[in-house]
């Protein structure tokens, strides 16, 4: 889930970039060498809208947190704490340091347990407290968080904040003035909510703080909890409890608490130091998920001594072993530093949610503990990451994405549901759509594969066909093939019908090529064949897939703007997303050149799109660049995603066009740098743009590596005039996993000009699969005629090919009583990739009542779909009016 947001290159001035960047990175942080991939990552980028609105942000954090680690120490800015990143770059005071938070997430999220360092007097109101800071003291690295904060009782007693974090717990530096009045505020029902008004009472709306414990711990330590949750505002998903232990290297010399909690818990407690000999008070901190004991066992386990150096270059270490995986050089500075912030990012989430003993609680509440050697993982953007974070991870990061597979496999032993938005260990139904499919599927395909597979497919075959509060419209599109946009659906979120029957097949579909991978041809059949009901949507009239009503009828009010029935998107922008079965689409618009202008207008504009164009700040639209390759015009492709690229991404605080969605987007960075990107779910297929970098070097399990080279890189030569695979020229437009997973070598020859002539040959194009699918779409160019009693009408049904092949058909109609439809079923031939026409005569019987009546008219075809398997018929729908007599 994403917010929307729209950035020109109009908002990043050249100052500032140039400003950001070398304030941030001038200096290597400790334990990485320079040009180590750790110290080209510029955590700010994506901490601006550029708007003012901290919700069209890319909502990411600039504090510390290890790869796929559990604790994200990071500061939370006032008034304008940023939906789970906590933090806005325009912001300039802070609320204090939380210890969890979700990159990107969309909605209000964690942001548990604010530390805020003051100096004076204990405000009156501790929870609301702030402190103000500059950029100018701030610094924001791989591992390192620093930033320099003045207290309104103290404006001229700076106190100074550092931080580094291990896997589940962190150590602080807070450097204070000498002074006998040094405090720490912890604020445990400081949580990041989002309030409303209603009735004259401020409640929360998202994410609501049920309960907190505190206890002070000699002079030393402060142990506590809250229990928070309600993700997105949602009523399903219940609350997580995090506990943390809080110990300080020097002791305080005062402590209390104060109210405010929820159900007379507390808000938060103080803690006063003298730091009038020794101005660094150290605190370290371990947390979790499962108990107040396991949050101590994490922190002296992880932590044992107060050696912050030691802590902060074991995170460099591990990041700068997990980015340098992937190597690029050449190009300039500051494409790479946008390209390992997106590598960097990416590699957040899912994350770490068991403990160091294993130990962590599951979907149904109890303590679970994870099997030796492997971790439990939890917060799954799953409508967003299943396009290309998990393929990323999968080949960066196999051990800990299968792992992530593992994890949800477990969360369906214990509740029954493979995750679809999940927070912590509760689902919140967040989206639409069962995105584990494609998760799961793309994992395998991308080589994470230290999982049960075969247990993963009866879970996701289990979950898509029987009753599933994952999948509450399944048996309605059973029934009728499409979802009625009419009817009401029983539970669990469920809205916007075109967009989840869409996503219902995209994941049909990841199941199917997981079967097929498992050497499951039945399953495979099954649910490929299953995938192509976007066809009962998708009105060849129009062009555009369409809300349908239970009659068959296509809801009023179209246009290709409309969101009725879509979510976070209009119908222009749902309308490509078939992706396994391109092919069939792009004839069923017209074919390829038809095809290729309505990319042109989607893509017409980048900085401000209206209603029918793309929004490539958003999910739904991030494969449609890349469609061009399917339509004979990849140089295309190269030009549209440069464009996104240069006009939406920067080294800057706004460098993100929306929400990071927990990796999705930045993701998306990452491969279209590669210049490649795995446009079908579910596949290992990777279809081809152009790189950026000369070079880049993928480190791949088991050794091998990835090498893609190109010659004539430049930001104004994204054409490809040439490729080289293995040291044979290649033609075509995508690569499938023989050819990178296994390592090898791509070579690119690159050019200012459109190659207009490489990979856009016959069959050139990358694979669809049409298994199952209707071979002719039928449509009606007027839906709905009028007949007197007693009277005809003439219409005419067309019909548009979607094969390369000539195709017979039988037209039926099935009228109700009183109304007739010529006499016996009418037969065509409808040439390749083309279309058909007959004219058919409806007649009302003399004494029909007057109202309105649907007609449906079923197109039939001998014709098999892919792998032989007999395509569904698809109907349309002729709607008569019969008006009273005169």
């Amino acid at each position: 889930m994403t917010g929307r947001r729209y950035l020109g290159s109009v908002l990043l001035g050249v100052g500032a970039v140039a400003t950001l960047a070398v304030g941030r990175v001038a200096a290597a942080p400790p334990g990485g060498a320079p040009g180590a991939p750790a110290g080209l990552v510029n955590p700010m980028i994506g901490t601006s809208s550029g708007t003012g609105d901290p919700a069209d942000s890319g909502d990411t954090f600039p504090g510390p947190d290890m790869p796929f680690g559990m604790i994200q120490w990071s500061p939370d800015a006032s008034p304008a704490r940023a939906p789970g990143g906590g933090y806005d770059y325009g912001a300039s005071q802070i609320l204090g340091f939380s210890l969890n938070h979700l990159s990107g997430a969309g909605c209000v999220a964690d942001g548990d347990i604010p530390i805020l360092p003051l100096v004076g007097p204990i405000p009156a109101d501790p929870g609301q407290a702030t402190a103000r800071f500059s950029h100018d003291a701030e610094t924001a690295q791989v591992g390192y968080y620093q930033v320099t904060t003045t207290s309104p009782a103290a404006p001229a007693s700076p106190v100074t904040t550092r931080l580094t974090t291990a896997t589940r717990s962190g150590i602080a530096q807070f450097t204070f003035p000498a002074s006998t009045g040094s405090d720490l505020l912890l604020k445990v029902d400081g949580s990041e909510q989002r309030l409303v008004t209603a009735g004259g009472n401020t409640v929360p709306a998202y994410q609501k703080v049920d309960g907190t414990a505190a206890r002070v711990a000699g002079n030393d330590e402060v142990t506590g909890s809250v229990t928070v949750g309600h993700f997105c505002n949602l009523p399903y998903q219940g609350d997580y409890t995090l506990h943390f232990d809080i110990k300080f290297a020097e002791p305080f010399t005062a402590s209390g608490t104060w109210a405010g909690g929820p159900g007379g818990g507390p808000g938060g407690v103080y803690l006063t130091f003298d730091t009038t000999r020794n101005a660094v008070v150290t605190a370290k901190v371990g947390i979790s998920y499962t108990s107040a004991a396991n949050a101590a066992l994490n922190l002296r386990t992880e932590i044992p001594g107060w050696d912050f150096g030691a802590v902060r270059r074991a995170s460099v270490s591990a990041w700068n072993t997990l980015l340098g995986r992937v190597q690029v050089s050449g190009g300039a500075a500051g494409q790479q530093t946008e390209f390992y912030t997106a590598l960097y990012h990416s590699l957040l989430d899912p994350h770490v949610f068991s403990d160091v003993n294993g130990q962590y609680r599951g979907m149904d509440g109890r303590v679970h503990t994870a099997a030796a050697g492997h971790a439990q993982y939890a917060d799954y953007s799953g409508w967003d990451i299943y396009r290309d974070q998990v393929q990323l991870a999968a080949l960066v990061a196999p051990r800990q994405t299968s792992d992530v597979i593992r994890s949800m496999l477990n969360d369906y032993d214990q509740d029954g549901m493979l995750p679809k938005w999940a927070q912590a260990n509760g689902e919140s139904f967040e989206m639409v759509g069962d995105p584990a499919d494609p998760i799961i599927a793309d994992a395998y395909a991308f080589g994470a594969r230290d999982f049960n597979a075969g247990q993963a497919l009866r879970d996701m075959v289990a979950e898509a066909t029987r009753p599933s509060s994952i999948r509450p419209g399944q048996s309605v599109l059973d029934r009728y093939g499409y979802l009625p946009a009419d009817l009401g659906y029983p539970c669990c979120n469920f809205h916007a019908p075109v967009s989840t029957q869409l996503e219902y097949d995209t994941d049909d579909y990841a199941i199917a090529a997981f079967a097929r991978a498992l050497g499951d041809r039945p399953a495979y059949l099954a649910f490929a064949a299953r995938a192509q009901n976007w066809q009962n949507v998708f009105n060849a009239g129009t062009g555009y897939v369409q809300a349908r009503l239970a009659s068959g009828r296509w809801a009023p009010g179209f246009t290709p703007g409309t969101e009725a029935g879509m979510v976070e998107g209009t119908a222009a922008q749902y309308t490509p997303t078939a992706t396994f079965n391109l092919s069939a689409l792009i004839a069923a618009r017209g074919g390829r050149q038809a095809w290729q202008g309505f990319l042109d207008g989607l893509l017409d504009s980048l900085a401000e799109p209206g209603p029918a164009n793309a929004r490539l700040s958003n999910e739904p639209s991030l494969a449609i660049p890349w469609e061009y390759d399917y339509a004979g015009a990849p140089w295309k492709t190269q030009r549209a995603v440069r464009r996104v690229q240069t006009d939406l991404y920067a080294d800057a605080p706004a460098g993100e066009p929306g929400n990071d969605d927990l990796g999705a987007m930045s993701a998306w960075y990452v491969w279209s740098n590669l210049g490649l990107y795995p446009e079908t779910p579910g596949t290992d297929t990777l279809v081809i743009g152009s790189p950026v970098f000369p070079r880049a070097v993928l480190h791949l399990a088991g050794g091998r590596q990835l090498t893609i080279e190109a010659r004539n890189t430049a930001v104004n030569a994204p054409y490809v005039h040439k490729l080289r695979v293995g040291g044979r020229d290649w033609d075509r437009p995508y690569l499938t996993g023989g050819q990178y997973l296994h390592g090898g070598h791509l070579s690119f020859g690159l050019g200012t000009t459109p190659g207009a002539s490489w990979g856009a040959g016959p069959g050139a194009e990358p694979p669809s699969d049409g298994t199952g699918e209707a071979p002719v779409i039928p449509y009606l160019p007027v839906s709905h005629v009028t007949v007197p009693p007693g009277q005809n009408a003439t219409f005419a049904l067309n019909s548009r090919n979607v094969t390369g092949s000539v195709v017979a058909v039988t037209a039926s109609a099935a009228p109700p009583p009183g109304l007739t439809v010529r006499s016996g079923p009418v037969a065509m031939d409808v040439p390749a990739g083309g279309t058909g026409q007959v004219r058919l005569t409806v007649a009302a019987a003399a004494g029909l009542a007057p109202g309105t009546y649907d007609v449906p008219i079923t197109l039939t075809s001998a014709f098999p779909g892919g792998h032989g398997a007999q395509p569904a018929p698809i109907t349309a729908v002729l709607t008569i009016s019969v008006p009273a007599p005169s």
